[in-house]
């Protein structure tokens, strides 16, 4: 279920997805807009990043405490945090076009919505705690379906 307690962990994982996004903020692709976005997969991408933030820094199970087989989720969550950031710093060197930010990134679709959401799922799992895990699901159906919806926008547009 989780215990109750300061994840530091949680906290650098949080601090790796904010700092990219306010960035963005100043760099948005030319063209963006969110006026058209499905309102259900909004409200499933607010409640999910409400309860993602909150789980993720108030269960010390994600904090490192041993070597396990478990483990292997926790470095799994960090490679794929830091292929995101990977990936922003690729936008950020771009022409900063929409096809840039609903880009691929490996392989994974849509990357700037999958990788971190897959990250935060892993490690819902190396800490076990059901509450991020349900939290991450819900976000990555918002979240991942507006970018999802995006892309298809742009790509009958060109």
């Amino acid at each position: 279920m989780g215990h109750l307690g300061f994840s530091y962990v949680g906290f650098i994982f949080l601090l790796m997805l904010t700092v990219p996004n306010l960035i963005w903020t100043k760099h948005k692709p030319n063209g963006y807009t969110d006026k058209n976005e499905n309102r259900i997969l909004l409200i499933f991408e607010r409640v999910g990043q409400v309860c993602v933030t909150c789980t993720t820094i108030m269960f010390s199970d994600f904090n490192i405490h041993g070597w396990s087989a478990w483990s292997f989720w926790l470095i799994a969550a960090v490679v794929l945090m830091v292929m995101y950031e990977c990936w922003w710093i690729r936008y950020f060197k771009s022409e900063k076009q929409l096809k840039d930010f609903y880009s691929s990134f490996l392989g994974i679709p849509v990357a700037a919505a999958t990788l971190p959401v897959v990250a935060f799922f892993f490690l819902g799992l190396y800490g076990k705690v059901i509450w991020l895990l349900i939290s991450v699901v819900i976000l990555g159906i918002g979240h991942i379906g507006i970018h999802l919806q995006h892309l298809r926008e742009i790509r009958g547009n060109c």
